[in-house]
C-alpha cells in the first residue's frame, strides 16, 4: 500500500462569474465592450501541489477567498480541477457543510439514522452507535423533539456526533473546530488528539485557527491568490500565516487620534497607544506581554485620583476591568501634562478589542473624565476562546 494517502498535482479552478444585468442601453453597451463573453473568469486555485503521507495531520491556511474550501471540495471530488490531478488511496469522508441533509421536520433520532445512511452507516450499524453519538453531542433530552426547534448550535453538535462515527481512512475536515461551546470543544479537542495518535487515520484540516494548527498538525501549508506560499512545520506556516495582519497593520496609520475633550471633562486625554516591544502598534501579538499607555492634560492638581480601564471585546464583553483602586498608594495628580501606564500580560484570545478609560476625583466623587471605546487594537496568533473569566491577567499601573 502507498504511504502517501493524497497526492494533489498542479491544479487549475476556475469559476465563471456572470455579470451584471443590463438594465439600460448604456450598461448593455459599457458591459458588452468590457465583458464580451458575459462573464467574467475568477481563477481560484493557481498549479497546487503537495504530497499528504499517511498518518499525517495536514493543516491548510489561508485568508478568505484563498481557495481553501476549493481544494477541499476537489479533494472531495465535489468539484473537478480544470487542470492537474488529485489522487485518493483510502476510503475518504469530508466533513465540509455540517448538517447538509437534516430535515428539520424530523426528529434528532431520526436525522440521526438519516444522516448516519447518507454517510454509508446500515440500520444496525447506527444503532450500535447511537447511544454514543447522542451522550457525544450531549443532547439526551431532546432526541424525540424535531430538529427546527434546535438552536443552532444543537443542530451542530448532532451533525458533528454523527460525523465523528465515520470509520474512513481520511477525514477532510473544513473549519469543524468551531463548533460547539467551551464544553464542546474541550470533547472535540480530545477527539482530534485520538486521531493524530491513531497513525492509521490521515487528517486534512483548514482553519483559521493558528493554535489549532499548532496543537494537532505535523505539517501545514499556506495558500494566498490560489498558490501555495508556504509549507513545512506548523508552527513556520501558522507565523507566516499571522505576518500578514501584521504587516497589513503596519501599513495603516498606526497611532489613532484620541478624543481630547469632547464632553468638556475637566481632564483631556491628549494621546493613547498600545506599546509592544517598545513600539507603537495596534495589532499585538499573543504571548507578548504590552503596555497602555496614556497621556493626559489636567488644568489643577489633585490629590485622590482614580484611573480605570476596561477591556471589551467585539461581542461587547468586559474581559478586564481594572483601576488604580489595586495600588496601595493614593494617585496625586499635578498640574499639567501627566503620563497613565498599564503593564498588561497578554492571556487574551485573537480577535478585536476596545478600550474604555475613565478618571474621578475619589474625594469629591466628581467624574473628571470618561469615555467609552477611545481606541481599538487586535491581538493576532491565537484563537483559543479567551479563558481570563477563569484567569485574571497580572496588571500593573503607575502614573507619572
Amino acid at each position: 500500500m502507498s504511504s502517501v494517502a493524497i497526492s494533489v498535482k498542479n491544479v487549475h479552478k476556475s469559476f465563471r462569474l456572470p455579470n451584471e444585468k443590463n438594465n439600460s442601453l448604456k450598461s448593455a453597451i459599457v458591459n458588452f465592450r468590457q465583458h464580451k463573453k458575459g462573464y467574467t473568469e475568477q481563477k481560484v486555485l493557481r498549479g497546487v501541489s503537495f504530497d499528504i503521507q499517511r498518518g499525517d495531520f495536514f493543516g491548510i491556511v489561508g485568508r478568505n477567498g484563498s481557495g481553501k474550501s476549493t481544494l477541499l471540495k476537489i479533494i472531495s471530488e465535489i468539484y473537478s480541477p480544470e487542470k492537474g490531478s488529485v489522487t485518493v488511496n483510502g476510503s475518504l469522508t469530508p466533513f465540509i457543510e455540517l448538517g447538509v441533509g437534516f430535515n428539520p421536520e424530523l426528529t434528532g433520532r431520526e436525522n440521526v439514522y438519516m444522516n448516519g445512511a447518507l454517510l454509508g452507516f446500515s440500520h444496525t450499524e447506527i444503532d450500535e452507535v447511537y447511544k454514543d453519538i447522542v451522550e457525544f453531542a450531549e443532547l439526551e433530552k431532546f432526541m424525540d423533539q424535531k430538529l427546527k426547534n434546535y438552536s443552532s448550535g444543537m443542530q451542530v453538535r448532532l451533525a458533528f456526533s454523527v460525523a465523528i462515527q465515520a470509520k474512513s481512512d481520511i477525514l477532510v475536515l473544513d473549519e469543524v473546530l468551531a463548533v460547539g461551546d467551551e464544553a464542546f470543544q474541550r470533547k472535540c479537542d480530545n477527539f482530534f488528539n485520538a486521531i493524530k495518535k491513531d497513525k492509521s487515520k490521515t487528517v486534512v484540516l483548514v482553519t483559521h485557527s493558528m493554535d489549532a494548527v499548532r496543537r494537532f498538525c505535523n505539517k501545514a501549508v499556506l495558500i494566498t491568490e490560489g498558490k501555495i506560499v508556504k509549507s513545512g512545520s506548523p508552527d513556520k506556516v501558522a507565523s507566516a500565516y499571522s505576518d500578514i495582519f501584521i504587516q497589513e497593520a503596519r501599513q495603516q496609520n498606526e497611532k489613532q487620534d484620541s478624543p481630547k475633550n469632547t464632553y468638556n471633562w475637566p481632564i483631556s486625554v491628549e494621546e493613547m497607544n498600545i506599546v509592544q516591544n517598545k513600539k507603537p502598534t495596534k495589532t499585538v501579538v499573543f504571548r507578548e506581554d504590552f503596555t497602555i499607555s496614556i497621556d493626559i492634560k489636567s488644568p489643577q492638581s489633585y490629590n485622590e485620583v482614580i484611573c480605570a480601564i476596561d477591556i471589551v471585546d467585539a461581542a461587547g464583553r468586559v474581559i478586564l476591568n481594572t483601576s488604580t483602586r489595586e495600588l496601595k498608594e493614593k494617585i496625586k495628580l499635578a498640574k499639567g501634562t501627566a503620563s497613565v501606564s498599564i503593564d498588561i500580560e497578554n492571556i487574551f484570545a485573537e480577535g478585536e478589542y476596545y478600550i474604555n478609560y475613565a478618571m474621578k476625583d475619589d474625594f469629591t466623587e466628581e467624574q473628571l473624565f470618561k469615555y467609552p471605546e477611545i481606541y481599538q487594537f487586535n491581538i493576532i496568533g491565537n484563537q483559543v476562546r479567551s479563558k481570563s473569566s477563569l484567569t485574571h491577567p497580572d496588571v500593573t499601573w503607575s502614573v507619572k
